[in-house]
């Protein structure tokens, strides 16, 4: 596993990519949600 490998973290660093074993923080993707208005803010 390295740089080359798509499904390991080092390998989705090297690319940029998001996944399973590289995902994305929480509170960005529902800070994304609502500027977006796929959901309701309370």
């Amino acid at each position: 596993m390295g740089k080359g490998d798509l499904k390991s973290k080092r390998g989705k660093i090297n690319r940029g990519t998001f996944g399973a074993s590289r995902p994305k923080k929480e509170a960005n993707r529902q800070a994304r949600r609502l500027k977006l208005g796929l959901e309701k803010n309370d």
